[in-house]
């Protein structure tokens, strides 16, 4: 696993035969594994394991091809656990890394082999589809430039909204800023290519249009 690398491991006990129909904690549990990127398979090594190792790795395909059967497509990792109570010739017949809480045996190279799955899954994954946000013009607004550089604001909320202000007053000068503001006019003079002090018209009334 490379410096920097991160990934996100759930674990999913008690995954028993039966389980995709419902047995154990069933659907409880595998509900959980479909979102998982990559698969780790945990098969007990350990003398006293209800089934050989073998027969552990089909049940558990087995299950999850009945819940979901992309499941067992996707990337995945066989791990022989409990290392430390297995007898020499399982872990020797054993062709894949084998781990040991107890003792810390392969843990590291384990890990490795899981980041090595994650990342091949994240290489697989489709580019996301891009997407366009489409933000209208409030309806009735227009502005256009003129021939001295100035820009016309036309449409009737807003040639409402100054005609019916004193804007010799601040407060009322203010609620029209505030009010141009919600109407749209700023954005819409920013995409007509408005600049700091450039003069805009509205109505009878010019202003210098101002950047935030």
């Amino acid at each position: 696993m490379d410096e920097g690398d991160e990934l996100v491991v759930a674990d999913i006990p008690g995954l028993i035969e039966g389980a995709s129909e419902g047995r154990g904690l069933g659907h409880r549990f595998l509900r959980h594994v479909e979102r998982a990127r990559a698969l780790c398979l945990l098969i007990d090594l350990a003398p006293t394991a209800p089934h050989p190792p073998a027969d552990q790795e089909r049940i558990l395909l087995e299950e999850l091809e009945r819940y979901r059967p992309e499941l067992v497509t996707r990337p995945r990792v066989l791990l022989g656990s409990r290392a430390d109570l297995a007898e020499d010739a399982t872990v020797e017949g054993w062709e894949h890394p084998v781990v040991s809480a107890v003792t810390g045996r392969g843990v590291r190279e384990a890990v490795g082999a899981m980041a090595d799955a994650v990342r091949r899954a994240r290489e697989a994954e489709p580019e996301p589809e891009p997407f366009v946000i489409h933000r209208p013009t409030p309806v009735g607004l227009v502005v256009e430039r003129e021939d001295d550089g100035s820009f016309l604001v036309r449409g009737r909320a807003v040639e409402r909204a100054v005609a019916l202000s004193d804007l010799t007053n601040l407060e009322a000068l203010a609620y029209v800023q505030e009010r141009l503001r919600k109407l749209g006019v700023d954005k819409a003079l920013a995409r007509a290519g408005a600049s700091e002090g450039d003069v805009v018209v509205i109505g009878r009334f010019a202003f210098e249009y101002a950047e935030d």
